[in-house]
C-alpha cells in the first residue's frame, strides 16, 4: 500500500496570516510562532503578508477574500476567544470555527485553524508559546503540510 503524506517543506509558497487584533497580546505571540516557524522551514518574509482584523467573528471572511484572490497558497487564522459570563463565547466559536473551514473547502486552500477557544486568559498564554506550545506554530505547519500532500493528490 502507498503512503501519500505531505512534508514541510516550503519553496515559493506564498501565506497569508489573518491575525484579530481583540486579545493582541495574545494573538501576537501566536503570529511569531506561525512566522518564525514558516521561516524555519524555508519560507522568506517576502512570502508572508500580514492581515490584521477586529476580533475572531471577522477571521472567515477575510479568509474568504484571501483565498478568492488566489494570491496565497495557504492561510493562518489566528485569534484568541475566552470565555466570559454570557453565550457570545460559544457564538463567535462556532461561527468563526465553522466560517474558515467552508473556506478551505469551497476555495481548496489550506486554512490553518490557529484560534484558540479558551476557559481562562492562562489557558490562552499556556497555548501561545509556554506550557503547551505555540498553536500559531502548530497551525501554520499544518497549512504547509496541506499545501504539499494537495500537491502530491493533483487537480
Amino acid at each position: 500500500m502507498r503512503t501519500i503524506e505531505g512534508g514541510l517543506t516550503i519553496r515559493d509558497e506564498r501565506f497569508c496570516l489573518i491575525a484579530a487584533r481583540f486579545n493582541s497580546t495574545i494573538v501576537d505571540r501566536l503570529v511569531e510562532g506561525a512566522r518564525d516557524v514558516l521561516c524555519r522551514h524555508g519560507a522568506d518574509e517576502n512570502q508572508l503578508q500580514l492581515v490584521r482584523v477586529p476580533g475572531a467573528f471577522e477571521l472567515p471572511l477575510a479568509a474568504q477574500r484571501a483565498a478568492a484572490s488566489r494570491q496565497y497558497d495557504g492561510i493562518v487564522a489566528l485569534g484568541v476567544v475566552i470565555r466570559g459570563a454570557t453565550s457570545h463565547y460559544d457564538y463567535v466559536c462556532s461561527e468563526a470555527a465553522g466560517g474558515l473551514q467552508r473556506v478551505s473547502l469551497e476555495q481548496s486552500v489550506p486554512v490553518g485553524f490557529g484560534l484558540l477557544t479558551c476557559e481562562s486568559i492562562e489557558q490562552a498564554l499556556e497555548r501561545s508559546g509556554t506550557k503547551s506550545g505555540n498553536k500559531g506554530a502548530d497551525a501554520a505547519l499544518a497549512v504547509v503540510e496541506m499545501i504539499n500532500l494537495l500537491r502530491q493528490l493533483g487537480s
